[in-house]
Formats: C-alpha cells, sequence, structure tokens
C-alpha cells in the first residue's frame, strides 16, 4: 500500500501522549502526570533533540508489528465509543473507516454503525481518494473521535461505500497526518484541530517503528521524547509548508551515486512499507543488488545481506545509510526481496518516497511549527 487525519481534544492540554501503534486487542494503561517543559518548548522550538519528557501523561496500547509491512493503532469514534485499526499515514491528510458495504474490497472486519452512535451527523458531501494500491469512495459524516486520552468532538471523518484494490488489509481504514490543503475530502485534519484547539502543548508528532517481532512502535504527540533516538534531530526544512517533501542531495552506494544524481524529492511517508522511486533508478539499483524479479517483488539470497553493501541517503548533507538488512524484507514463506519498488506515479521531478523500511531505521519528527522534519538515529 502507498498510503500516498489525528485528534481533538485533550483533557490535559499540557500532555504529551505516546500511542503504541498495534494490531490486537486493545489493553489500555494510562499513566498520569503533567509537562513541565511545555514554556521551554515555547522559548526554543528548535532544541527539541534536548528534551526529555519525564512525568508526562501516557496512552498506552500493546501492538504487533506484521512483517514489516504495517503499523496501525486504535482509534474510536462515535458514542458510546467503536473501535477502529487505522494506519497513521503521513502522505495523506484524511481519516475514514469503513461504513456497511458488499463489495469484495470492503473486506475490512469491522465497520462504522451510524445508528449505534448518538453523537453522529452525516452529510451531503461525498468524495473519493486514490492511493497507489487503491482507492475508496465515501461520504463526510460528523462524531466524536479519540485516540487516547486525545478526543475531538464534531471531528470531520470519511465513512467508505465503495473500495477498490484494498481487499486482504491488516486494517480499518486510515488516519492521515499530513497537511490540510491536500485533503481529499476538504475537511480538516485532526491533528490540526489538536493544535488548534490547544489540545497539544506544542504542534509536533513523532514516530518510532520497532524491527522485525519488537514491540514498541509508538507515535506520540505535542512532544518528542529522546529515549527513542541516539545523538542529535537533524532538522530538515520542508520544500514548502503543505506537503512532508525534502530536498534530497543524492541516493549512493559503496560511495558512488547510484540514483539522485542532480538532486530530487523526498517525501517521508508512514504509509508505505517500501522505498519507491523511478522505474529505471529502482531497476538500476536492483540490478546492483542482483534481484531476480518474479511476480511484483525482487528476490535475492537470504544470505545475500551479510554482504550486500549499504544503500546512503543523503539529505541536508546528512548521511543516512541502509544496510541490507534494512532495505531487505522477508515474506511468509521465508524468501527475501527488495525493499525498492518502482513509483508508478508521474512527476515532473525525481521523486523518491521513503517508507517504513527507512523510518524503522530513523526516528522521525514531524514538525507543524516550523515546517520541517527532524530525523535521528533509532535506538
Amino acid at each position: 500500500m502507498k498510503w500516498i487525519v489525528l485528534l481533538g481534544l485533550v483533557a490535559f492540554s499540557e500532555c504529551i501522549v505516546k500511542i503504541p501503534l498495534r494490531q490486537v486487542k486493545t489493553m489500555r494503561k494510562t499513566l498520569s502526570g503533567k509537562n513541565m517543559l511545555k514554556n521551554f518548548l515555547k522559548e526554543h522550538p528548535y532544541r527539541l533533540s534536548q528534551i526529555s519528557f519525564r512525568g508526562s501523561n501516557l496512552t498506552i496500547h500493546p501492538l504487533r508489528n506484521i512483517m514489516n509491512l504495517v503499523y496501525v493503532g486504535n482509534i474510536t469514534i462515535g458514542t458510546p465509543p467503536q473501535e477502529f485499526q487505522v494506519v497513521f499515514d503521513t502522505g495523506s491528510s484524511d481519516l475514514w473507516v469503513p461504513s456497511f458495504c458488499t463489495m469484495p474490497a470492503c473486506s475490512a472486519p469491522v465497520w462504522f454503525r451510524q445508528l449505534q452512535s448518538s453523537t453522529f451527523q452525516p452529510t451531503n458531501k461525498t468524495f473519493t481518494i486514490t492511493y497507489g494500491s487503491g482507492s475508496m469512495k465515501g461520504f463526510l459524516a460528523y462524531d466524536t473521535v479519540r485516540i487516547g486520552d486525545l478526543v475531538s468532538t464534531d471531528q470531520p471523518f470519511g465513512l467508505s461505500v465503495v473500495e477498490y484494490g484494498l481487499e486482504g488489509r491488516n486494517y480499518d481504514g486510515v488516519l492521515g497526518l499530513n497537511y490540510p490543503n491536500i485533503s481529499f475530502s476538504g475537511a480538516i485534519p485532526i491533528f490540526d484541530n489538536l493544535k488548534n484547539q490547544g489540545a497539544i502543548s506544542e504542534p509536533v508528532f513523532a514516530f518510532y517503528l520497532s524491527k522485525n517481532k519488537q514491540e514498541g512502535s509508538v507515535v506520540m504527540f505535542g512532544g518528542v521524547d529522546h529515549q527513542y533516538y541516539k545523538g542529535e534531530l537533524n532538522w530538515i526544512p520542508l520544500i514548502e509548508a503543505g506537503e512532508w517533501r525534502v530536498h534530497m542531495d543524492r541516493i549512493s552506494m559503496k560511495r558512488t551515486v547510484i540514483a539522485c544524481s542532480d538532486g530530487c524529492e523526498a517525501l517521508v511517508h508512514t504509509g508505505t512499507s517500501h522505498i519507491e522511486g523511478p522505474g529505471r533508478l529502482v531497476n538500476n539499483i536492483h540490478r546492483l543488488i542482483r534481484t531476480r524479479p518474479f511476480d511484483s517483488k525482487h528476490y535475492v539470497s537470504c544470505f545475500a545481506t551479510k554482504y550486500l553493501p549499504s544503500i546512503t541517503f543523503i539529505i541536508n548533507g546528512i548521511k543516512y545509510p541502509m544496510t541490507a538488512r534494512a532495505y531487505i524484507f522477508k515474506d511468509s514463506r521465508g524468501r527475501c526481496y527488495s525493499a525498492f519498488k518502482e513509483n508508478t506515479v508521474r512527476t515532473s521531478r525525481e521523486t523518491w518516497i521513503l517508507g517504513d523500511a527507512f523510518l524503522r531505521r530513523y526516528f522521525s519528527v514531524f514538525d507543524r511549527g516550523n515546517d520541517r522534519i527532524g530525523l535521528a538515529q533509532a535506538v
């Protein structure tokens, strides 16, 4: 999938809320506290990498990372609340979950039951979202949405009635975390509601994505907890406010430039598992690491991960190497294949999508207040 929004009011406006991404039944543990660094952060917005948020109010759910392909977390919608597992996606801006649908592609295990919510408000507005792996068509509605302790009343969200290409997915819907200007529905994204309503202390959110079968993936809102990364955060300005898109200097292997030779653009997307780029350049990388195409994947000997060279992404002058263990996936049958994939969306400039394969290695901070992305080596 190429997920190619976060919500509401919080009961304590001075807390950081950390929500582990999960794919199993919720088991909630809440720790309460107070963020004593709110004023400091406002005075020093460029020193987030030096802050440790201690005594924060935490909302934690268990998670399961399915084969490094998707990370989801739970939210609830309605009164009484109905629970959904959604992808927290920096590549889109809309929140949607399934409504009643009889099409084969509507394979989500649960759907929103409108008549069971006393706070549900429908509208006549319809919209369509097209992703790299499929599309959905639905209508806009309003209801109370919760992420842990964060609550948004009268939050706009989508209800899908038609879906294409989304069969067999391991999630119910999508929660977009991109800027509001790229919303397909035209609704205000949930993170913007958090920011505008003063529910979070700072307009930032961050991701730590666990590796392999380890637990502990988190998305955090309103601040940064430095226990999830090593060293300092390297800040990268966005090309322009309105999308999580940055300038990338080049991509190299063994000190030789193999892509992005004249500079290019990179989208930092938590909603796609791969690293995607122009077909010609992706094919060249596959030639260099000697993959064998089969079906839609490019396979390589699993033993090769021991000697294949690192591939390095240079962004804003900083090197971000990925070892073969990071850019080689393993399927359900134990076969190894490349994380690199052709981006079928044509762009006027060379564009790469840095998905979960990259973000597992690098803790990421999305700073709406300063229109920038921070990266640091994940623990």
